[in-house]
């Protein structure tokens, strides 16, 4: 019997290394310790006011949502992160250093969800900085921005249409400011403004800060209407830096010194949509739609 003992070894040990080879190729590149992850990704704001109640808020729907999930922040835009640094000690990781946490500390099951309103410039940088990564999860899925589907636009008109009926009178105009992109995503603007003019909203428009329909084209028809008073808002996650100071600021070429100069009066509603509890659950659905 001992004489068999060394050949039995020799072929026991080869053979529980082959196993262990095939066991590890056919096992995930990463082990998934702990609860999966969403990664809510926005391109951030440095007015501090508003983030917790845009930014702050969707996540924590999500949390609220999702509470076998872990729901971790990534923003898109390095100057917001790199100024919140510098100015409040703020510790906030871009996308790229969100998915190398992630993949170091071996998450396994991801979902990654925008806060974007399309799928611009911003969303197609983020889905290209995420690509890499894919392989190292065993499973990645992407939310959709606030708008893509005839579900979300209807959603969201109603959401504009519900939180502003206390001005639609006759002598007044709801005017929304969006970014803009000369992407061609810029076309959502075109698609929720005819929305709004189909439910019967004659006199709510829907203008941008960089791209068409220019503030310039809007009092072109505000002309045409016996308009005297524009409500200006946000059409923007966050009622940041653009709403703070192109929309509602003092200088000469913010829309409401153009507005005051075309001799409209001007009341100014500083809400970004991630303030709305139904623009949140919108969010939410989009989280609920990857996970299936």
């Amino acid at each position: 019997m001992s004489k068999l003992k060394p050949v039995v070894l020799a072929v026991c040990l080869p053979l529980s290394f082959l196993c262990l080879l095939l066991s590890c190729a056919g096992s995930p590149k990463t082990t998934g310790t702990g609860k999966p992850v969403i990664l809510v990704v926005s391109f951030g704001t440095t007015v501090n006011e508003t983030r917790e109640k845009t930014i702050g808020a969707i996540e924590k729907a999500i949390t609220a949502a999702y509470p076998n999930h872990e729901v971790r922040r990534a923003f898109t835009s390095q100057i917001v992160i790199n100024r919140l640094a510098k100015r409040d000690g703020l510790k906030i990781n871009n996308v790229k250093q969100a998915m190398k946490q992630l993949v170091k500390e071996k998450v396994s099951d991801l979902i990654v969800q925008p806060t974007h309103i399309m799928n611009g410039l911003e969303y197609e940088e983020m889905m290209a900085t995420i690509k890499p990564y894919e392989k190292r999860f065993s499973t990645i899925r992407y939310g959709q921005p606030l708008l893509i589907s005839n579900t979300d636009f209807t959603e969201v008109a109603s959401v504009l249409i519900e939180n502003t009926k206390q001005f639609d009178t006759d002598e007044t105009a709801v005017v929304f400011m969006g970014h803009g992109t000369h992407h061609e995503a810029n076309e959502v603007y075109f698609r929720l403004d005819r929305l709004l003019k189909d439910r019967g909203s004659d006199r709510y428009f829907i203008g941008t800060v960089e791209g068409e329909p220019s503030i310039e084209e809007i009092i072109e028809e505000l002309g045409h209407l016996g308009v005297k008073r524009v409500v200006l808002l946000p059409l923007m996650i966050v009622a940041g830096d653009h709403a703070v100071n192109d929309m509602a600021g003092d200088e000469d070429d913010s829309w409401k010194s153009i507005l005051e100069t075309e001799g409209f009066s001007v009341l100014l509603v500083l809400r970004g949509l991630g303030e709305y509890p139904e623009i949140q659950r919108i969010f939410v659905r989009h989280v609920g739609e990857a996970s299936r």
